[in-house]
């Protein structure tokens, strides 16, 4: 049956996107912007700006505790979602760690399970992939491959670790294995039956079963593959019109086949402006509003009242101030925003061309 779709314009091109397992909140890369909504009523609650360069993963815990961002600026940053909903708008809030061991943009994320305590594997075009822990921020383990890794993700058990180059190859790395080493070498032809052979271009995208013994892979070559992961031969293979650039496995909803399973509440359109810096003409009736500690009001002004009083006067003057200088102002503003828009678009012309010397293949 046709579903009725809801187009939701966002601030700029999206170039990563995903859902907490809970449901209640969307993350979105746009540009070097983090953008948090909540699903239930589209509200903004915060723009996080903590990267150089454009995003390009994104990812959370299982618990919705925490989420990884990952960027062309080589860090992958680790946040607390509670710290971030806490603090003020005006504020930025530091991730709780910074993982600046890559030396090429970051590619692809991954979070195993355990909430807070989980482990994390990340990927890159230096041809590495790293397994962090998430609680201490510690580097567990660091992988060396001949190409670069553009997708990676674990089993559930966190035996083994997938890794996509862009070369097409899948490699599976044993966690397992003994000694345990910090740094390793994959070296295809000692890794004896340890590569999934089949794609003819860059893999983009990878995901197992919950049972482990099956990987979806999608790639460049306009094809998605299903492979058994003990044998590593392909079970089969979707042809697309195009290059695939996301796939993965979900357990199928109770009701997917229910003619009545239809969604109850309608998603709200996503808002473009941070949640309690709109106009009242744009916030809805349907809020409450609460205020606590009524038996003190005889006591003087409130702190909060106190405050509207302070911004309303600094607000005040500074609209006198500038109401000779206005269209100077304006000008001068239009000015140095076209400044910084020139300078961006340097910066990202000479990253990207950086980018494609380092990463080109050798004759």
């Amino acid at each position: 049956q046709d579903q009725l779709q809801q187009k939701i314009i966002c601030p700029g091109p999206v170039t990563c996107l995903t859902a907490s397992p809970n449901g209640l909140y969307i993350l979105a890369g746009v540009a070097e912007s983090i953008y948090l909504w909540e699903v239930s009523n589209g509200n903004l609650l915060a723009i996080l700006n903590r990267h150089y360069q454009d995003l390009t993963c994104l990812c959370f815990t299982d618990d919705s505790s925490h989420f990884l961002s990952g960027a062309k600026d080589c860090l992958a940053l680790v946040w607390n979602l509670y710290s971030v909903l806490q603090a003020e708008p005006s504020q930025i809030p530091d991730p709780r760690h910074v993982w600046s061991r890559h030396s090429l943009p970051i590619t692809d994320l991954c979070c195993g399970f355990g909430g807070p305590l989980a482990r994390a594997a990340t990927a890159s075009l230096d041809q590495t992939a790293k397994l962090w822990e998430i609680s201490s921020g510690e580097l567990l383990l660091s992988v060396l491959f001949d190409v670069g890794i553009m997708a990676v993700t674990l089993d559930l058990s966190e035996y083994h670790m997938f890794c996509g180059g862009m070369d097409g190859s899948i490699f599976q790395v044993d966690l397992y294995a003994w000694p345990v080493q910090r740094d390793r070498t994959f070296q295809a032809e000692r890794e004896n039956g340890k590569v999934f052979k089949g794609h003819r271009n860059q893999v983009t995208c990878l995901s197992v079963s919950t049972d482990g013994s099956l990987l979806l892979s999608g790639s460049h070559d306009e094809t998605v593959r299903l492979w058994d992961v003990q044998s590593k031969q392909c079970l089969k293979t979707m042809n697309h019109k195009g290059p695939v650039t996301n796939a993965f496995i979900v357990l199928a909803p109770a009701n997917m086949f229910n003619p009545d399973g239809k969604p109850s509440v309608p998603l709200p359109k996503f808002s473009k402006h941070l949640h309690g810096t709109e106009s009242n003409d744009e916030q809805g009736s349907e809020g409450v509003t609460l205020r606590l500690g009524l038996h003190q009001q005889e006591s003087g002004e409130s702190y909060l009242e106190k405050a509207e009083k302070m911004y309303s006067q600094m607000y005040s003057t500074r609209e006198k101030n500038l109401v000779g200088d206005q269209e100077h102002l304006t000008i001068q503003v239009s000015e140095l925003e076209e400044e910084v828009s020139t300078l961006r678009k340097i910066n990202k012309n000479l990253f990207d061309f950086s980018a494609r010397i380092i990463t080109k293949p050798a004759k």
